[in-house]
């Protein structure tokens, strides 16, 4: 029996949990996720960051309100009252020059000229008014209501900015005056010259009750091509719009108009009509409406 002692025999040892490395196919793909993750962020934050530094919309800073207003394209609201929503306003219409008739003489539109006369050449208004503004004959004044009122407010306008006056050459005339006038200028002057001066009857804008011939008042260059540069003729030209009246005759467009240049020669037509003349610069109803020029009366 040997005296050596035995060594205990040592335990196994267990093994290891290693986890497999993965391969280089795994590691690209992983790499290319934390890559576009990053990316993602990185737009993210940029996006955010742009956002916060744009301007903010006139429009809903104007409205008072958070709320994204409509685009152009979107239908146009309205506000209880009725009028563009003022945030986003709409295309402004063009001017409809079918509101009003340009042929019934009862129109304020109603175009009168060399080859349109009135319909009935015998037309009498219903709706004469008198007017509180003197006269170079004395009389009482009338044009038609609308005109009569306009003209009122314009002429008291004009006293309270010059403290000049005008007065009235000649206002309404009714068929059988305008023969009377017709008449005596084609005595005095011959019928040449006088279709230049008057309108044979039934073709007159007095007979309308919507045109006056205006003076100074004392009266100074009375239906004469001077009355244009007197201050009343000033005055006129540049504002008798404002109460919807224009020069009906102006200078140079006798081949237009058919008459002579006549700076006291006022029409009305109504403010809007007035307006969208003077605004746009067109000086006569012929061109403004599309007419033909007539400057002689049809054969």
């Amino acid at each position: 029996m040997s005296n050596v002692l035995s060594q205990p025999e040592e335990p196994p040892r267990r093994p290891r949990n290693r986890t497999p490395r993965p391969s280089a196919k795994v590691i690209r793909r992983r790499r290319i996720l934390v890559i576009a993750g990053a990316v993602v962020v990185v737009v993210a934050l940029v996006a955010g960051l742009v956002q916060a530094l744009a301007p903010h919309d006139d429009r809903t800073a104007a409205n008072g309100s958070g709320s994204p207003k409509p685009t152009a394209s979107a239908t146009a609201s309205t506000t209880p009252s009725g009028s563009p929503n003022a945030s986003t306003p709409p295309s402004p219409p063009g001017f409809d020059k079918t509101q009003f008739s340009i042929d019934d003489p009862a129109s304020i539109w109603v175009v009168s000229d060399k080859l349109r006369p009135l319909n009935p050449v015998d037309y009498a208004p219903a709706d004469l008014t008198a007017m509180p503004i003197p006269t170079t004959w004395g009389a009482v004044p009338y044009l038609r209501k609308p005109a009569a009122d306009a003209l009122t407010a314009m002429t008291q306008q004009y006293t309270a900015e010059t403290g000049l006056n005008i007065q009235i050459q000649s206002d309404y005339r009714s068929y059988q005056s305008q023969v009377k006038v017709y008449n005596g200028w084609v005595a005095s002057k011959g019928q040449a010259a006088a279709d230049l001066t008057s309108a044979r009857p039934g073709f007159s804008e007095h007979q309308t009750g919507l045109a006056v011939d205006l003076v100074g008042n004392p009266a100074k260059c009375g239906l004469n091509a001077c009355f244009g540069d007197t201050p009343q003729g000033i005055w006129l030209a540049t504002n008798a719009y404002k109460w919807g009246f224009i020069l009906r005759y102006p200078k140079d467009l006798t081949p237009v108009t058919g008459f002579e240049y006549e700076p006291w020669h006022f029409r009305y037509v109504g403010v809007e009509l007035a307006t969208e003349m003077h605004d746009t610069g067109v000086q006569t109803l012929e061109q403004f409406f599309g007419l033909p020029a007539a400057p002689d009366y049809a054969p």
